[in-house]
């Protein structure tokens, strides 16, 4: 069973990002590889890359921290459905995202393609780390250190700056790393809303790659880009240790009623941040794509089911073969994930192995990911299949699913299998019997998170998609927002709405089923 995922991860991961290491490295002199990494071009590409990161952390902690701290201090009707409400944009597909901000700043006159559409992109997408991040260990915090602190005369403030700030260190380090991360590795984004003017080392791969056919340069932007990510994800996963160790101990939850006119109009501005940051630019997005010559009708909705000259086929079409590779991808993930899960809940050096293996492509940008195959495949040539699309997609969903399965592997008592056992049963019949049904919701989630991403992949499958056969709707939704034309450009509204309404229904009915235990962030 683990010989099956281990084979897996080796041809459809290690085996890609190899092929990148040996065209940076093997395939290319090195001179050339210093030259290519230390030019002028490369080193303000790395720096805007990291500038736009930056400056996306510090606005997604100025607008998520007070929402955090909201739901972390206070109790009120409505709580859960604000911190669903709050996820939402986290599942959305970037292409999504990055239409609702393309037509939020035409309708208020400004340039859609600049570096704030970019930031306030970022932040809409990853305010739901912060606030699960940071909210849910805020919420979860112990109260009396702080009652104690008021209660030997300190102020609000002097609370929060020596008390509580302290204590909240590790988790506001852990959420940074994961925005910055998010952000460095943005693509769609940075396609739809910087344009051709702005290159960040996600698209600067593609263009080297897919249009100039420069394969030794993009592949130094790769080396690069992987050594970055390594380093944040090992930054990550120290955060990550310190934050799980000091969840440990007794606690007495923050969160109070809310009380008094001081604590409703603090409840208000939270809840008018959230309106503004969250539901306004899906508001623009769903009315931008009703809108018609100057009123509101149905046309871009129609047109959808239309082939014009600009796409290979009709973006209903284009939607029905993203649902079809989201199924297929949903399927690989959810066979290799939970014989992979088998192994890593049993715990070991082996199992140790395999989690990191299956866990690499969380750290490893969806762009880097499909240069990798287009790099390594080539031996069969298998560049033009179809079928490396919901390859490459189940590669991607795959931690998903081994992030809610091994924990409740691990959960299981052992002394329902042990009594399984007793009673004659094989192996095989305990993990059919036993296992299997403790295990199914959660195999179920991991394969709703799974689709749920493949509906909106598109840094892979920009460089694998080949022809009408391969093309998705991200694909239709970046090619028709694009060009210029009120027609096109709300059909690209229209059909950004759709993806995102198949989206919200899988992730409520996600969250809905969701196994105790297993989260989204």
């Amino acid at each position: 069973m683990v010989a099956i995922p281990v084979l897996f991860g080796a041809v459809f991961v290690v085996w890609p990002l190899l092929a990148v290491f040996q065209r940076s490295l093997g395939g290319t002199d090195l001179d050339r590889v210093v030259e290519i990494a230390t030019r002028s071009a490369t080193r303000s590409v790395l720096w805007f890359t990291v500038w736009q990161a930056a400056v996306s952390v510090a606005a997604t902690l100025a607008v998520g921290l007070p929402v955090a701290h909201a739901l972390a201090r206070y109790s009120f009707r409505g709580r859960g459905a604000l911190r669903a409400l709050v996820v939402v944009p986290f599942v959305l597909p970037t292409v999504v995202v990055a239409s609702a901000f393309s037509e939020l700043f035409a309708r208020v006159g400004l340039s859609a393609r600049s570096v704030t559409a970019i930031v306030a992109a970022h932040v809409f997408f990853n305010v739901a780390v912060v606030v699960r991040v940071v909210g849910g260990f805020w919420a979860a915090a112990d109260r009396r250190p702080t009652e104690a602190a008021a209660a030997l005369g300190a102020g609000p403030w002097t609370v929060f700056r020596l008390v509580t700030l302290p204590r909240l260190a590790p988790v506001l380090a852990a959420a940074s790393v994961l925005v910055f991360l998010f952000s460095f590795t943005s693509f769609g984004v940075i396609r739809i809303l910087g344009g051709p003017e702005v290159a960040t080392m996600e698209t600067e791969i593609h263009r080297y790659a897919v249009r100039r056919i420069e394969f030794d340069v993009a592949a130094v932007l790769s080396l690069v880009q992987l050594v970055v990510v390594a380093a944040l994800a090992v930054v990550s996963a120290h955060y990550q240790r310190r934050v799980t160790h000091a969840q440990r101990g007794r606690r007495r939850p923050l969160a109070r009623p809310v009380r008094g006119l001081a604590q409703r109009a603090h409840l208000a501005a939270v809840l008018t941040v959230v309106v503004a940051v969250v539901v306004l630019p899906l508001v623009v997005l769903v009315e931008g794509s009703f809108r018609v010559d100057g009123g509101y009708g149905l046309a871009h909705y129609e047109r959808l089911f239309t082939k014009g000259d600009l796409l290979p086929v009709s973006a209903a079409e284009a939607l029905g073969r993203s649902l079809l590779f989201a199924l297929l991808a949903a399927g690989v993930a959810v066979v290799v994930g939970v014989l992979a899960a088998v192994g890593v809940a049993g715990g070991g050096r082996a199992g140790a192995v395999l989690e990191a293996l299956t866990l690499v492509p969380l750290g490893v940008s969806a762009v880097t990911l499909g240069f990798g195959y287009l790099l390594a495949f080539t031996v069969f040539d298998l560049r033009t299949s179809i079928w490396l699309v919901p390859l490459a997609h189940g590669v991607i969903g795959l931690p998903f699913v081994l992030a809610s399965v091994v924990p409740t592997l691990r959960s299981i008592d052992p002394r329902l299998r042990e009594a399984a056992s007793a009673l004659g049963a094989s192996p095989a019949r305990v993990r059919r019997a036993v296992d299997w049904p403790l295990i199914r919701p959660a195999v179920a989630t991991g394969a709703g998170f799974a689709a749920a991403v493949s509906i909106g992949e598109f840094g892979a499958t920009s460089f694998l998609a080949r022809g009408a056969a391969s093309f998705t709707a991200p694909l239709a939704v970046f090619r028709l927002i694009s060009q210029p034309g009120a027609a096109l450009r709300g059909q690209a509204l229209a059909l950004s709405v759709v993806i995102g309404l198949v989206v919200a229904v899988i992730a409520a009915v996600i969250e809905w089923r969701r196994p105790q235990g297993v989260t989204l962030l």
